[in-house]
């Protein structure tokens, strides 16, 4: 496996190297969610960061050093979000509310909050293994959530007795997922998306 280039010491948050950094970022996550992992080019990640293109090689000594920095990025906050949703729930919240926060902050994430959530979604199964890894352990720790949540609907004895709880959940995740590819804010409010859902996921994983 090649080996990854060091990463160079962050810099001084709100410094204005620390501020071209978090640009170039963002311009990768938002390129990367429109052209995917073959697509994106570092000219138009700089177009859309304002920058001229081998700046980028200041703060990123290759294309895939960014790229991997943008999916680890979006990895871990689509984790955090969805552990900081299901945490802020009140103490014996049922497993039936935590999974429809849960289907909640999901869609919340990916189709409103977060480029870096689209282009983790997006272009995770294209991406080299080295380039990869990092973000996929963060998607391992959100999995990770996920099955608890249809466990513990499974031990309240609210989960269907004919379903394989692994099956079920990337079920789930896959339809959640899939909505990047279609809904667009013309289609109506996201809360009436995140309605429907709800009711879907948890009338199909409920006896």
């Amino acid at each position: 496996m090649p080996r990854r280039t060091p990463r160079p010491e962050p810099e001084a948050p709100g410094s204005k190297s620390a501020q071209t950094r978090g640009r170039l970022l963002d311009a990768a996550a938002t390129v990367l969610a429109r052209k995917g992992f073959t697509g994106s080019r570092l000219v138009d990640i700089a177009e859309q960061a304002q920058v001229r293109a081998p700046a980028i090689y200041y703060y990123f000594p290759s294309r895939e050093d960014l790229i991997e920095e943008v999916m680890f990025v979006g990895a871990e906050a689509m984790r955090t979000h969805l552990a900081d949703a299901l945490a802020a729930l009140p103490p014996g919240t049922s497993p039936t509310e935590r999974i429809a926060a849960a289907v909640a902050s999901h869609l919340h994430h990916e189709l409103e909050i977060s480029d870096y959530s689209r282009a983790i979604i997006r272009n995770g199964n294209q991406l080299p293994e080295q380039v990869g890894d990092r973000a996929m352990a963060e998607v391992a720790g959100y999995n990770e959530i996920w099955r608890g949540l249809v466990a513990d609907l499974a031990a309240a004895g609210q989960l269907r007795s004919d379903l394989d709880p692994a099956v079920a959940r990337m079920m789930v995740l896959g339809s959640l997922n899939w909505a990047v590819e279609w809904w667009a804010p013309e289609r109506g409010p996201i809360d009436e998306l995140i309605r429907t859902a709800q009711s879907m996921v948890l009338h199909a994983l409920r006896p």
